[in-house]
C-alpha cells in the first residue's frame, strides 16, 4: 500500500524507489502484489508516465488516510516514551492557584526542566480548547462533561467568622439567623450575593443578605473574617490554618458540611500529552494526604 501511494505521489517507480530507499524492482513487485490481491489494475503504466486508474485513484484516497494514521500512531508511541517537554498552559482559580499551586510549582519545574509553565489565574470559566489551555484545575461540580477529568482530592466548605465578631454580634444558631448578620461575599458569583446552604434536613436553602465587603478574592474574604468584619463561606484550603490557630471558628457547627471535589481537567482524546500527564501525576502525589479539611 505504501509503495503504491508513493508511486502516485512521485509520479513514477524510479522516484518512488528513491523516496522509499529501495530498488525500483522491489517497488514494482509490491504494487503488482497489491493489484493481484485486489484483483484490479490500480496504475496505468506507459513508457513516459505512470498514473492511477479510476479505481486506483479511489483506492489511493483511502490508502493515504490509512498510511497517515499509521504514521501518527508511530509518532504517538515515540512521543509517549519521550521526556515531557514544551509549554504547559494552565488555567486555575485565583484562590487555589495562589495558595496551593504557586508554592509547589518550583518543585515541578525542577523535576521536569524541559517543561515551561504559563499559569493563568482567574475566576471565570475558560474554554480550554478555544482559549489554548492544556488543562485547568477546577473546584466543585464539573460543568463540561466533554472534558476528561481526574480527581485530585476534596475540600470542605464552611461558614466561618472570628471570635471577636461572634462576641460583638452573637452567633447564629440556625440558617434563618444569618439574615441578621453581616455576610462577606464573592463578587464573581453568577447568582449574585447568594449562598446555597444545606439544612440539617438535607434541603438546600438560599441565603441573601448584605455585608461590609464584596470581593473577587477568597484570601481577602478570609482576612476580612479574621478582622471581625463578618461571616465568610469559604473552602477549607483557605481557612484551615486560621481555624487551627483559633483566628476563626465555624459559624453554625450543626449544619451539614459541604464537600467539593478538586479536579484536573483536560481536553478529550485518546492520547494525553506527556507534559499534561506529568503535571497531573505530580499534583496527585502532592495532594495525596491533603483534604478535605487537612491542608
Amino acid at each position: 500500500m505504501e509503495a503504491f501511494a508513493t508511486v502516485v505521489d512521485q509520479g513514477g517507480f524510479t522516484d518512488a524507489a528513491k523516496k522509499m530507499g529501495i530498488s525500483k524492482s522491489a517497488v514494482s513487485k509490491h504494487v503488482s502484489a497489491l493489484e493481484a490481491r485486489l484483483g484490479a489494475r490500480l496504475l496505468n503504466r506507459t513508457t513516459r508516465r505512470v498514473s492511477p486508474t479510476e479505481i486506483g485513484l479511489a483506492y489511493y484516497d483511502r490508502a493515504r488516510r490509512v498510511l497517515n494514521d499509521a504514521g501518527e500512531a508511530d509518532a504517538l508511541v515515540t512521543s509517549m516514551q519521550s521526556a515531557p517537554s514544551g509549554l504547559l498552559r494552565i488555567s486555575v482559580a485565583t484562590d487555589f492557584g495562589v495558595n496551593l499551586l504557586s508554592p509547589i510549582l518550583g518543585d515541578f519545574l525542577l523535576e521536569y526542566p524541559d517543561i515551561t509553565v504559563n499559569m493563568v489565574l482567574n475566576n471565570r470559566y475558560v474554554e480550554l480548547i478555544s482559549e489554548g489551555f492544556d488543562m485547568a484545575i477546577r473546584v466543585g461540580e464539573l460543568e463540561d462533561s466533554s472534558l476528561r477529568a481526574r480527581k485530585l482530592t476534596d475540600t470542605t466548605k464552611r461558614m466561618i467568622g472570628s471570635p471577636s465578631y461572634f462576641q460583638k454580634y452573637g452567633r447564629p444558631m440556625k440558617i434563618d439567623d444569618l439574615n441578621d448578620h453581616k455576610l462577606l461575599h464573592y463578587s464573581n458569583q453568577a447568582n449574585g450575593n447568594v449562598w446555597k446552604v444545606s439544612a440539617p434536613s438535607g434541603e438546600k436553602r438560599q441565603v441573601r443578605t448584605a455585608g461590609w465587603l464584596t470581593v473577587n478574592d477568597g484570601q481577602s474574604l478570609l482576612n476580612a473574617a479574621i478582622s471581625g468584619l463578618g461571616i465568610a463561606y469559604l473552602p477549607s484550603f483557605l481557612y484551615a490554618d486560621a481555624m487551627k490557630s483559633g483566628q476563626v471558628e465555624e459559624a453554625i457547627p450543626g449544619l451539614p458540611v459541604e464537600t467539593l471535589g478538586i479536579y484536573a481537567v483536560y481536553p478529550p482524546g485518546r492520547f494525553t500529552q506527556p507534559k499534561v500527564r506529568a503535571f497531573i501525576d505530580f499534583l496527585a502525589r502532592r495532594y495525596l494526604d491533603k483534604g478535605p479539611d487537612l491542608w
